[in-house]
């Protein structure tokens, strides 16, 4: 467990809000973006590129995790999953807010004890789940919760990118594979939409040649018995993200497929350079950051005190049941949950 500094917490919710990251690998970019929009002061602590951070967005570096526990009213933790459980409980002692990146935990006994301890400790604990704030989700689900496709019945989620690029995710026991990492998204849609699941049946295939290509299926039969099948692709290098849903119930179909058309079509020299990443080309998406949108009503909810779009009990129970699909594909049997 780090050490955490004898000095006291500082006051909450102090204008600007003090925000100290933890780990600045990729996630931690897309995070700071949405502090600095809100006005955050930001911090950070990372094991490596704490400094490069603090160029591009302007924080305060802090050479150990109690020094930045004791300057910042929030912790945003962007570590690796394994270290999420000792940094959480160490900020929510230090008496601090926390966002933590999914999963919070890699069991659902971790994640219920993170929870419970910001519960004691009266302090929000918000979990990243950041496709709740995708526009064509957050439509989605607006859609059904105001009846416009009736009863829902049948839900479909597909993610597919590339294997992620640190070697760590590889290892199922440290990011618990592309159920627990990736298609957690999914299975949070599931359960935002459908609600609670009461059974998990789970499939996964990982190529011969290498175990960087994986596919997994998961299938959720909901409470209200509506049921949800999610696939997930982990791909060779280059592989291209895509994320579709298709939505029946017993009043209509919602549907989306990101690979559709976008409306701007692109000739072959622009294609080319979009491809090449030689940043000439200027930023076409027509919705904000959904990145953005999270932090900022992450830090509507703990200047406001209102509720966030997702909560730390959100986040387990997604930890809940991507722990229930990863004991189906052990027992090759369908897990209550």
């Amino acid at each position: 467990m780090p050490q955490i500094s004898a000095d006291p917490a500082p006051d909450q919710h102090s204008s600007p809000l003090r925000v100290g990251i933890v780990g600045t690998g990729g996630i931690s970019r897309a995070h700071a973006p949405g502090w600095v929009e809100a006005g955050a002061e930001l911090h950070c602590h990372s094991v490596a590129g704490a400094e490069e951070f603090a160029a591009q967005f302007g924080a305060r570096v802090h050479a150990d995790l109690g020094s930045l526990l004791a300057a910042v009213d929030v912790v945003d933790v962007c570590t690796p999953t394994p270290e999420h459980g000792a940094i959480v409980h160490a900020a929510l002692d230090a008496g601090l807010d926390v966002v933590c990146e999914k999963p919070i935990a890699l069991t659902a006994e971790e994640a219920d004890d993170l929870v419970a301890h910001a519960e004691r400790a009266g302090r929000r604990l918000l979990p990243a789940h950041v496709v709740r704030y995708f526009p064509q989700y957050a439509a989605a689900k607006r859609a059904i919760d105001a009846g416009e496709i009736g009863e829902i019945a049948v839900l479909r989620f597909e993610r597919t990118g590339s294997f992620p690029r640190q070697p760590w995710f590889g290892d199922e026991s440290l990011s618990g594979g592309i159920v627990m990492d990736q298609m957690i998204h999914d299975i949070d849609q599931a359960l935002w939409m459908a609600g609670p699941a009461v059974n998990v049946h789970a499939r996964q295939h990982t190529a011969a040649a290498t175990d960087e290509v994986r596919t997994a299926h998961v299938v959720l039969t909901h409470a209200s018995g509506a049921i949800s099948h999610c696939r997930g692709l982990w791909g060779a290098p280059g592989t291209a993200f895509r994320y579709t849903f298709d939505l029946a119930g017993s009043g209509g179909r919602l549907r989306y497929d990101s690979a559709g058309d976008s409306g701007i079509t692109f000739d072959a020299v622009a294609a080319a350079r979009q491809a090449s990443g030689d940043g000439f080309l200027p930023e076409v998406t027509t919705f904000p950051s959904p990145y953005a949108e999270e932090i900022l009503d992450f830090v509507a909810a703990l200047t406001g005190g209102g509720a966030a779009r997702v909560d730390g009990a959100d986040g387990a129970e997604a930890v809940r049941v991507a722990g229930a699909a990863l004991q189906s594909l052990r027992t090759g049997r369908s897990i209550a949950c």
